[in-house]
């Protein structure tokens, strides 16, 4: 009774002496099992296939009954089911749980995933996964850089996107998705900067036992590395720096350090970087016991201090921009590292060599390109809105590599303003307000660096007031605020910040004139004609730019009051 299948078959074929019945009985067998793990497969495959495309359905919002709000420069919701959510991952159904039955959730990224910023198009791969238990291709223009020469195997981007995948993944408790991408991760590691694996490193830590390999292995490439404690201090966890020299001392290795951090006054002349005081940077120098050469003092607040004293340390005079670490980075190098414009042509205008190479041969706009999104860059320029700010640094760089244009008048409108000081400065401070508007970021550093605090209204006449042009230019000036030399001073720092943005952004610069040479020989000529409807047309775009002017620098005005997150991460 208890013979199996296999032993009555035999016995059975045996007695029979036929043994093509038993073969036929179990290639039956075989193939209803097969036939039953086809269907079973290809359900499965209709139900993720269902899933996945109600999810990517333009219509899903309309029955989704929970949402993701994404905040960023263009904020996103995506539409979500609790039911499906809930059923696949632990930490929705717990979120979902302590919201109000009937009432449609709508949940904040930031607030759900806390220690990194994920990105809309991260989310979406996860949330994918969820509905539909398979990860398609990653999205190419956000796992691109713009270099292409790049394989973008391991750029900076692809670094990126998968980190954030990752850690949405281990904060939705995922497992399954944790693990693949951890495995993409560590594939990956050989092609990517050995100054990007502190990311890869830190998120791994944050994953704690569910990346313990990811975590291990990043840790033994970095103590093999060139990175020095300095760096490592400023990046990564105390107790990962700890095991990072304690494994350096197994190894054997001792790498070369950026500056001696035993030697007390390199300690005394960073901690002043880092409280921004110039001045006592200024009384330790006098002491004599370090430069800012030596003590790497430029890359140091290139890197991690905030734009003020980085700008009030180039004004010294006495640091060397082209000046390289043991690493082999210049201060370029590592301002396109640090990726903020403003440090970038602070270095040009200082005489920095955008052509300086680094050791495996990157120059500073390689750097900058391997860490710039492709899709970002790409879309600014086909569309023609204002540069990100990767991208800005970008096209600052470019502009560097080539041949600077000539200084000279900033378009037909300057010079048509002749040798009126008024014409002149009003152009100027039009011009530059225009620019704010359309291309503020790009506005925004040419105006910091020529130390342009903003735009202003000048008194141009009221509607009541009905003499000739030229009178009305001589009790304006009579009648200002300002002196003569104050007048010349800001009419320099304007002419400054324009011919900024023509050697760094010519794309911008040219826009700026043709629509400032069309409206201002119309505004020229308006203001020529004595005739009384001219004559008020002249008042009223005269009235225009006043109002748009004082809109403009009260918006300025309490925008500076806050610091910039890249100002706040730089202090941290």
């Amino acid at each position: 009774m208890e013979m199996s299948h296999l032993t009555a078959a035999t016995a059975f074929s045996e007695s029979d002496n036929d043994s093509s019945v038993c073969f036929s009985d179990a290639v039956h067998m075989e193939a209803s099992v097969v036939d039953s793990t086809t269907a079973d497969v290809e359900a499965l495959r209709r139900l993720s296939d269902n899933l996945g495309s109600a999810f990517q359905s333009p219509d899903f919002d309309f029955y989704a009954d929970a949402s993701i709000a994404v905040a960023g420069s263009i904020p996103r919701e995506v539409g979500v089911h609790r039911c499906v959510l809930s059923a696949r991952s632990p930490f929705f159904r717990e979120v979902f749980a302590r919201r109000e039955k009937g009432v449609p959730a709508k949940l904040e990224l930031r607030e759900l995933v806390r220690d990194l910023e994920v990105g809309y198009e991260a989310l979406v791969v996860v949330l994918g996964y969820l509905y539909s238990g398979r990860v398609g291709p990653l999205p190419r223009g956000f796992c691109t850089c713009v270099d292409e020469e790049c394989s973008h195997e391991g750029c900076r981007p692809v670094v990126d996107f998968m980190v954030q995948v990752l850690y949405a993944s281990f904060t939705f408790d995922i497992s399954e998705l944790v693990n693949l991408f951890q495995r993409h991760l560590l594939d990956i590691l050989k092609k990517v900067a050995i100054d990007d694996i502190p990311v890869i490193l830190n998120v791994a830590n944050m994953c704690s036992k569910f990346c313990a390999r990811l975590l291990t292995k990043c840790i033994e490439m970095v103590a093999k590395s060139d990175l020095d404690f300095v760096t490592l201090d400023k990046v990564l966890p105390p107790d990962i720096v700890k095991q990072i020299m304690d494994l350096r001392l197994n190894f054997g290795i001792a790498r070369p350090q950026i500056n001696d951090i035993s030697n007390k006054h390199v300690k005394r002349m960073h901690r002043a970087l880092d409280s921004d005081d110039v001045e006592l940077v200024g009384m330790l120098l006098k002491e004599g016991h370090t430069s800012l050469d030596d003590s790497y003092a430029l890359h140091y607040a290139v890197a991690y201090c905030d734009l003020k004293i980085t700008t009030e340390l180039l004004d010294l005079g006495l640091a060397d921009v082209n000046h390289r670490n043991p690493r082999g980075y210049t201060v370029l190098h590592i301002a396109a590292m640090r990726r903020e414009p403003q440090i970038i042509v602070s270095l040009l205008t200082k005489g920095a060599r955008p052509s300086d190479l680094t050791l495996d041969g990157r120059n500073a706009l390689q750097i900058s390109k391997r860490l710039t999104r492709s899709v970002d860059y790409c879309r600014s320029i086909e569309e023609g809105k204002a540069s990100p700010k990767d991208g800005l640094c970008i096209e600052i760089l470019e502009q560097a590599e080539r041949r600077d244009p000539p200084i000279g008048e900033a378009s037909v409108s300057l010079a048509m303003a002749g040798d009126d000081l008024r014409g002149r400065l009003l152009y100027l401070e039009n011009r530059v307000a225009l620019a704010r508007v359309l291309f503020p970021m790009e506005a925004k550093v040419a105006m910091d660096i020529a130390h342009v605090d903003g735009t202003m209204e000048f008194p141009l006449g009221s509607t009541s007031n009905h003499t000739t042009t030229s009178q009305r230019t001589s009790a304006d000036l009579n009648e200002t605020l300002f002196k003569f030399k104050e007048y010349l001073a800001r009419m320099e720092a304007l002419c400054r910040t324009v011919e900024l943005g023509k050697r760094f952004f010519p794309r911008c610069s040219d826009f700026l004139n043709k629509i400032m040479d069309d409206e201002y020989t119309e505004l020229t000529s308006l203001g020529q004609d004595d005739s009384e409807e001219r004559r008020k047309r002249f008042l009223e775009l005269q009235e225009g730019v006043i109002k748009a002017f004082c809109e403009d620098k009260e918006e300025f005005d309490r925008s500076a009051l806050s610091p910039s997150p890249s100002t706040l991460r730089s202090r941290k």
